[in-house]
């Protein structure tokens, strides 16, 4: 068994339908952290069709041989995005998959990516503009150290998080995350923003708090979250609970 595999979403590399016209992908563990100490997080992508049998993929994970035939059979991926600058690592080998296909970056993400993204890539920088408009509502939350760029596909009710809200859940970890999350703030059923992360997003009380509004706003019915368990029912509530520490601070 491959290391770290307990804390996956097997099948791994395979498409799971959650909606009409949504599908996740969970991918394999990845390791991120601050010299010596590097947590494990579980990956997970998100692709969405729209008019035409176009697809939005959303913080792609690796693409095998047997994924790359199942995307064929619902569509081709037209537009792949990088939605905050800790999630662009496997976008190279889809664009490689893909050369038609329109790469959009967050803010930040070809400067933490260097030579890795050596191509032509559009900025994910605004609300609306995007060829998916129709479809699927995007929202930038702007934070000192990253922005993230949220979408919501309006036909499904489907809000698509990456690090805003993190939810692992503690059987699949060891006593040290389990411990480490629960510090955190992210540990299921209790997810949210990293306590460290916070800091970042709430340079701008005002704006964090309105961006947090649009989203319960939007009413979503689900939830895809990059790292840890999804919210398949009850979006708006879990936001609620998740948002609580924007939603309830005093002076904004």
């Amino acid at each position: 068994m491959p290391r770290d595999a307990h804390l996956t979403y097997p099948p791994l590399n395979t498409l799971k339908p959650v909606a009409r016209d949504v599908w996740i992908i969970d991918g394999p563990v990845i390791r991120f952290g601050v010299g010596w100490f590097k947590a494990p997080f579980s990956t997970r992508a998100t692709i969405i069709r729209l008019a035409g049998e176009n697809l939005f993929v959303h913080s792609p994970t690796p693409i095998v041989p047997e994924l790359k035939s199942a995307i064929a059979a619902i569509g081709t991926p037209r537009w792949i995005v990088g939605p905050n600058r800790l999630h662009y690592w496997w976008i190279p080998d889809w664009r490689a998959a893909w050369p038609d296909a329109e790469i959009h970056l967050a803010p930040k993400v070809k400067q933490q990516a260097g030579g890795r993204l050596d191509f032509a890539c559009a900025a994910l920088d605004r609300q609306s503009g995007y060829p998916w408009d129709d479809g699927i509502a995007t929202l930038p939350i702007e934070g000192s150290y990253m922005t993230e760029v949220v979408f919501f596909h309006r036909a499904s009710r489907t809000l698509v998080l990456t690090d805003l809200i993190e939810n692992f859940e503690p059987h699949k970890l060891g006593y040290a995350m389990r411990l480490l999350t629960w510090i955190g703030g992210v540990r299921d059923p209790d997810g949210s923003t990293p306590r460290d992360m916070r800091v970042s997003f709430s340079r701008d009380n005002a704006a964090l708090k309105e961006a947090v509004g649009q989203l319960i706003r939007w009413n979503p019915e689900r939830i895809i979250l990059a790292h840890g368990r999804c919210y398949e029912r009850d979006g708006s509530a879990e936001l609620r609970r998740a948002f609580r520490w924007v939603l309830e601070r005093r002076g904004v």
